[in-house]
């Protein structure tokens, strides 16, 4: 895919702000905001790749005179850094701080961390939680194997969530013709991910009926992956996940993860009832 084609979708989140807050809650958006707001979230996401002032005004199309006045006070800021020679651009440590306040502020996340780590220690494999955000999860926490290399589950990374047993354990708590899915085909990561409509909503008729989504290399290639949804919300936006190398999946070794899995959702859910005085919030 080409750059323009890309970063297509942070220009289109900009444009059409104002008519999502305009519909959502009454209020038009404000312009000057949706630009800082999807300016942030490229940078984020291309992560080390640094960013040119003319690169950024032509993904987002704006003018090349109000983007390097939007650039200049995020880097004041600290949201937004720069170079030595101030030409190239990435995102800034106040992300990391803002982000850090998420995770600290959030009940559930904390709730959930320690049996992560009592799952982890149990099965010696790598145990995550993610929350679904649109179309997409978001890993929230993650508890990694000493036995084998990593799997690429770092915090804040975003999975589609069709594409993974965290996105299809959440998805299967929903009907069929209110999944929260983009338009047109969906995106393989690997050859085994769905692609179509159709095979999704067969698999999801068998998470509904296990009470587990599994994903055999649908995310990773060589990764298999069973997901628990955590039903402490209706409908569940959290869930919990084991992820193992298929070289070491045994049907012994399957029977203990679910086994060990089951149970953490139980002591998970049994620790979240409502709570006095806790925000619901809207994610």
């Amino acid at each position: 895919m080409n750059r323009t084609g890309q970063w297509a979708g942070r220009h289109e989140f900009a444009r059409t702000y104002d008519e999502l807050m305009l519909e959502k809650t009454g209020v038009r958006g404000v312009k000057s905001a949706a630009r800082t707001v999807a300016l942030l979230e490229l940078l984020a996401e291309r992560g080390e790749q640094p960013s040119r002032l003319d690169q950024l005004a032509e993904d987002l199309d704006v003018p090349r005179s109000s983007m390097y006045q939007l650039l200049q006070t995020l880097v004041d800021c600290g949201w937004v850094r720069t170079d030595a020679t101030g030409s190239l651009y990435g995102i800034g440590i106040r992300a990391l701080l803002t982000g850090t306040s998420y995770l600290d502020g959030d009940r559930c996340i904390r709730v959930v961390r320690p049996y992560l780590d009592e799952a982890s220690d149990a099965l010696g494999e790598t145990i995550h939680m993610a929350r679904l955000d649109g179309p997409d999860v978001v890993y929230l926490a993650t508890r990694e194997s000493h036995e084998y290399l990593r799997t690429i589950s770092r915090v804040g990374r975003r999975v589609p969530a069709h594409a993974g047993g965290l996105g299809k354990a959440l998805l299967a708590e929903r009907r069929d013709d209110d999944l929260p899915l983009p338009d047109g085909p969906l995106t393989a990561l690997t050859e085994n991910t769905h692609t179509t409509r159709a095979s999704l909503h067969a698999d999801l008729a068998g998470v509904r009926e296990r009470g587990y989504s599994v994903d055999r290399e649908e995310t990773v290639i060589g990764i298999a992956g069973f997901g628990f949804a955590l039903r402490y919300t209706t409908p569940a936006t959290d869930a919990i996940s084991c992820s193992v190398p298929v070289a070491r999946l045994t049907p012994e070794h399957e029977s203990r993860i679910l086994s060990v899995m089951r149970e953490t959702r139980a002591k998970i859910e049994s620790q979240m009832p409502p709570a006095s005085g806790v925000p619901d919030w809207r994610q």
